[in-house]
């Protein structure tokens, strides 16, 4: 593809419309993941959280064709990613020592870095399919994506800090990408790719029981620590 034509520029505007829809997938889980560490690390969570992201983002991207043809793949991601919406949701730690400052820190590190991996998969085939092979536009959607996420985060963060519904409204988000990408596995074709009435049936209650699951399951561990807590507070 020649540089600055025209199919150039339409294939970087469908990369940056890309970056824009899938990256605030990202920006959701890498501010819920930070939202209980200190001020000063939140920040500096987002930012190598970001920078951590597109690294394995871009390796993945230089290996799409070799991703592609690995099976279950997508089912595997989604999986993965339910389990962190719901420890996400769950994460209501509020130890305030200097040692559970920094754990919390290199936790949040990790659940960022393994959750933007298995949502970068749908970012990564979408980017190099819009690019079709052009490797300076793989590139440039690389590097399109780091501010989308970093100031998205941000402002995710604030809104979690003044709502904090925000959390289960993240959570539920992070739940339906994981539905998404179990029903676009092609090994589950037979059961999601079609037409007729079954078909429709197991997507949406594929995206039914990964969303309210995610919520439920996360409401009832929440109580039950809650409870747990108040029960100590008791006896002590």
């Amino acid at each position: 593809m020649e540089i600055f034509s025209l199919p150039w520029w339409s294939a970087l505007l469908a990369i940056v419309l890309i970056d824009l829809v899938l990256a605030g997938d990202n920006a959701i889980v890498i501010a819920l993941a930070a939202r209980n560490l200190p001020q000063h690390l939140q920040k500096k969570a987002i930012v190598w959280g970001t920078l951590g992201a597109i690294v394995i983002r871009s390796s993945m991207t230089v290996g799409v064709v070799w991703l592609l043809k690995i099976p279950g793949l997508m089912l595997v991601g989604g999986l993965g990613l339910l389990w962190i919406a719901y420890q996400l949701l769950t994460d209501n730690s509020q130890e305030n020592h200097g040692d559970v400052k920094v754990h919390s820190f290199w936790s949040a590190m990790r659940t960022i870095i393994v959750a933007d991996a298995l949502m970068g998969i749908d970012n990564v085939l979408g980017v190099a399919g819009a690019a079709q092979g052009a490797f300076d536009l793989v590139i440039l959607g690389l590097l399109i994506s780091i501010p989308i996420v970093v100031f998205g985060s941000q402002f995710v963060l604030k809104l979690v800090e003044r709502w904090s519904f925000i959390i289960q409204i993240g959570a539920g988000v992070l739940a339906f990408t994981a539905a998404q990408m179990i029903v676009q596995e092609p090994f589950l074709d037979p059961i999601f790719d079609g037409s007729g009435y079954i078909h429709d049936v197991s997507k949406w209650a594929t995206y039914s029981l990964c969303i309210a699951g995610v919520l439920l399951l996360g409401w009832f561990t929440n109580k039950r620590q809650n409870s747990e807590s108040s029960t100590q507070t008791i006896s002590t």
